[in-house]
């Protein structure tokens, strides 16, 4: 019973994975205009970021999307495809949960950050208008 469960929910997945790519491709958000010089102090903080994804996940599509919104330039890793990725992401986090953002802080300091609404409220906080 199992093994047919599992196929059931691979045919969904397999049948939804391309609607789901086209509709994300198709509703992006505009990102965020800053100067020149605000954008590229933005991206000299984000260069410490990286996020862990898989690519048709919901949830990191939404996490996506926001880094979009925000015109942020993160490392996206792609922990489905990648086993340097996955094992870089089980090590350092502890699960091979996504999304996951990982925050180098200056001092050497690694946080790794999960669940979307998580991630959000931080890139929303950190680097969303004032």
């Amino acid at each position: 019973m199992k093994p047919l469960i599992r196929l059931f929910f691979r045919t969904v997945r397999l049948i939804l994975t391309p609607f789901l790519l086209l509709g994300n491709r198709l509703t992006q958000p505009k990102g965020v205009e800053r100067p020149v010089a605000e954008q590229a102090a933005v991206d000299a903080r984000t260069r410490d970021l990286a996020l862990y994804h898989f690519p048709t996940c919901p949830f990191c599509l939404k996490t996506r999307r926001t880094l979009r919104r925000l015109s942020l330039d993160v490392e996206l890793r792609n922990a489905q495809h990648d086993d340097a990725h996955r094992a870089a992401l089980i090590a350092g986090g502890g699960k091979p949960q996504v999304p996951c953002l990982r925050i180098a802080a200056a001092d050497g300091e690694t946080t790794w950050l999960y669940d979307s609404n998580a991630i959000n409220a931080y890139l929303t906080r950190e680097f969303g208008a004032a």
